[in-house]
């Protein structure tokens, strides 16, 4: 009876332990992904930026001025997007 004991509580630790790595991977699966995704807006962000200053010339304005002046484009490029 105690062996069987001793036997059962050693597979719910091994099994424990099985859940925790589990969890871990999973863990780390989101996190990989996550930043990975995070990666790819960073760098889709990048480029559309650096088109903006390429086609506008607006290298030297301010993120707010920017912004005013893509305000005045917005509805035209909206209604006429390729």
């Amino acid at each position: 009876m105690n062996d069987n004991l001793d036997k059962l509580v050693k597979q719910k630790n091994e099994l424990e332990k099985k859940i925790q790595k589990n969890e871990l991977l999973i863990k780390q699966s989101k996190y990989y992904e996550s930043n990975k995704e995070r990666k790819i807006r960073t760098r889709k962000l990048i480029q559309k930026g650096a088109l903006l200053d390429k086609y506008f010339d607006i290298e030297n304005l301010s993120v707010d001025e920017t912004e005013s002046l893509l305000k005045v484009f917005a509805d035209y490029v909206k209604n006429n997007k390729p």
